[in-house]
């Protein structure tokens, strides 16, 4: 206390004092910490612990049936009508038979209804998902020496000859295929659970929005591609690998002659009609209490025509076939199959981690309530495990459904139990009533529920101008999305958007500073006009933080924009070559610089300063490298007669500082009192007062 008054006395403001902290515990004492409060039990740290993985059973208790069960049971009825439909049309793109996917709505929403934070999340089978189960279960398929051309839907499609992989399960097409689909999924679940119980919910924060509006719009393109035979009652291989949008496109055009007359005209009548209605939905949906079902709707007159018109027989047009009522006893997913798909199972996680995380926290944030994101992964990974026993797939959250959800009148996921109730009720009774339900059919209501991800390309535009390292992450992934496969398109755009962030960290914006006015603020002076520079001292500001990769370009920055070199003027000075813009009879390196008249005078005159501050407020950390480097910049300096100040230096960037050793030099706080400023102009004005100092004992002298 007794040295505050010397820091006013020389023109700065207040210094604070800083607390003293306590000491830091060793590794060794914090880790048993740790492990004794995860091991010591009681009553209610389990019953903490079972509220925290089973959060239904803390809401539950505050429920308010007058205010919430209206709303939901009116949005669980909605999710319900619509979940049926999109249940046996994406089954098309997961290559499986419709009743698998009506078991993995059924019980992914029975079990998030136990499990998740998110009030509002709707939960089930999700399009992107759907197409990258369907392309693993494609190429299993045709390893094990099935016809890749047929699908589970068709009839006599489990008549392909096997080879061993197959025949060791003693099983069909549609047998092997959802051995596959439940080892991927199993895989897929035990990866989210391991990353819940790991704690790494963050790492889907990595995957950025352009990112993730690239990769659905590159996997719309893929699933658009993938349906358009069915649209058209063709019959084309199922190209797999690098080049499947092309190849199909290709082979599109090769057998466009061989339509199916009814199944094209069936398409174009769906689509006009679900597309008149959803446009129409969305320019009245503010009138419109509950959004109508017009998918369920178009399916049940489709199928009605299609049974009483008996399409299949008299125009060969594709027909869902049978759809078995009630369950399956549960089967334990194949080991063998689980280590094949293992890699498969990677990417499926992350983008199932990433959509329901960030569908989470969305929803949450426009309804003031909080999520866990660990927790979160927790339930989606269970919405795998458990179900893979049970002949399900792989699920996430789904943002259409969700808004759905949202817009009639969800409050908590009791909802969802209402819509597998809905569920339920097809399983056990009304399923088999689709059986004449044309496949076209289906594939125009997953053709319309790609509408708002294919949208997303008029965004681009807007997006280049607003950033354009973000537009190349989304053009980058979608464009290996689709002329690649998923897969690569995901992990395109993760390298992607890690380069984009290296890249912006290293080259930050830099600019030197000048006074707005007669006030106590700096900014870039380039940008404003009527900024006064501070004679003698230049303020530089490096937006970005100081570490390995960007100190050269730190260094670069600061000299152009200063005039001077100052590492290679050092230099010279210390080979001997001081007359070439510095004063002769400097210090050696290292030595005392003796009086003050002596550091005035080894100022450069072609410099034109005499202090250089750094606005250290952009500057979110250093490293060892960036320690170092400030270290050399002030030895430069001082031979050179010039003083280095920082200023605005965050409390993790004193710290670090002084860790490092830039602090180092003086008795107690006397270095960083005399080095590290609150503000750059209580820098400037300590530079210049110090200066005036300097001058005045030269004079004297």
């Amino acid at each position: 206390m007794d040295e505050s008054p010397e820091p006013l006395q020389q023109g700065r403001g207040p210094v604070p004092v800083r607390r003293q902290r306590p000491a830091p515990r060793g590794l060794r004492e914090m880790l048993k910490a740790r492990l004794w409060r995860s091991c010591s039990c009681s009553v209610l740290c389990a019953r903490a612990l079972v509220q925290d993985l089973l959060p239904a059973t803390r809401w539950l208790r505050q429920y308010r049936p007058r205010e919430y069960l209206a709303g939901d049971v009116m949005s669980g009825l909605v999710i319900g009508i619509i979940l049926v439909p999109q249940a046996i049309a994406y089954s098309l793109l997961a290559g499986l038979q419709p009743i698998y996917s009506l078991y993995t709505s059924f019980f992914a929403n029975l079990i998030y209804f136990l499990m998740g934070t998110s009030r509002h999340v709707s939960v089930g089978i999700f399009s992107l998902l759907c197409l990258m189960v369907g392309q693993v279960v494609d190429r299993e398929l045709q390893l094990a020496g099935f016809d890749p051309s047929q699908d589970g839907l068709q009839p006599g499609a489990n008549s392909s000859t096997l080879n061993g992989s197959a025949a060791m399960l003693d099983c069909g097409r549609d047998c092997y295929a959802i051995h596959v689909a439940t080892a991927l999924t199993l895989m897929t679940g035990l990866y989210q659970v391991l990353m819940g119980v790991l704690r790494l919910g963050f790492v889907s924060a990595y995957l950025s929005q352009p990112l993730l509006d690239g990769f659905a719009m590159g996997a719309s393109v893929t699933i658009l591609t993938s349906q358009l035979k069915h649209l058209l009652g063709v019959r084309i291989p199922r190209h797999q690998g690098p080049g499947m949008v092309v190849l199909t496109w290709l082979s599109l055009l090769r057998s466009a002659g061989q339509a199916n007359v009814c199944d094209v005209v069936t398409s174009t009548v769906c689509l006009a009609v679900l597309l008149a209605a959803k446009e129409l939905s969305d320019r009245y949906r503010h009138r419109l209490r509950v959004p109508l079902p017009t998918e369920l709707l178009v399916i049940v007159v489709a199928t009605l025509v299609s049974h009483f018109g008996q399409l299949h027989e008299r125009f060969g047009s594709s027909v869902a076939g049978d759809i078995p009522t009630g369950f399956m006893p549960p089967r334990v997913p194949e080991p063998r199959l689980m280590q094949r798909v293992a890699l498969d199972a990677m990417a499926l996680a992350l983008v199932g981690a990433a959509f329901s995380i960030s569908l989470a926290e969305m929803f949450a944030r426009s309804h003031g309530y909080s999520v866990r994101a660990n927790q979160e992964l927790l339930a989606v990974g269970c919405c795998n495990v458990l179900p893979a026993f049970l002949h399900c797939f792989a699920t996430s959250a789904a943002l259409a459904k969700s808004l759905v959800k949202t817009a009639t009148g969800c409050r908590t996921q009791l909802s969802s139990v209402v819509s597998a109730t809905v569920v339920l009720l097809v399983l056990l009774a009304l399923a088999p009533l689709f059986h004449d339900l044309q496949r076209s059919v289906l594939a125009c209501v997953i053709v319309v529920s790609l509408r708002g991800a294919l949208r997303k390309v008029w965004d681009l535009p807007r997006l280049w101008r607003m950033s354009p390292a973000d537009a190349l992450v989304w053009a980058g992934t979608a464009a290996t999305c689709m002329l690649v496969s998923t897969e690569a398109g995901l992990l395109a755009g993760v390298i992607l958007s890690l380069l984009s962030l290296a890249g912006r960290t290293q080259r930050p914006r830099t600019a030197l500073l000048a006074r707005i006015g007669d006030s106590a603020f700096y900014e870039d002076a380039t940008e404003f006009e009527g900024l006064v520079p501070e004679p003698g001292v230049r303020v530089f500001r490096f937006g970005g933080p100081l570490y390995y990769a960007n100190k050269d370009f730190f260094l670069r920055s600061l000299y152009s924009l200063t005039g001077l070199d100052a590492g290679c003027m050092a230099a010279r000075r210390k080979e001997g070559g001081s007359e070439r813009g510095v004063g002769e009879g400097g210090p050696a390196q290292g030595e005392d610089l003796g009086p003050v008249s002596t550091r005035a005078a080894l100022v450069p005159a072609a410099a034109g300063f005499h202090t250089v501050v750094i606005d250290c407020a952009p500057l979110l950390f250093l490293d060892a490298a960036g320690v170092s480097t400030l270290q050399d910049l002030r030895r430069d300096y001082g031979a050179l007669g010039i003083s280095l100040l920082l200023a605005c230096c965050s409390p993790p960037v004193r710290d670090i500082l002084s860790r490092g050793g830039f602090l180092g030099e003086g008795p107690g706080d006397t270095a960083e009192e005399e080095q590290l400023f609150l503000s750059v102009h209580d820098a400037v004005q300590t530079a210049r007062a110090r200066h005036r100092e300097l001058e005045a004992t030269d004079a004297h002298l």
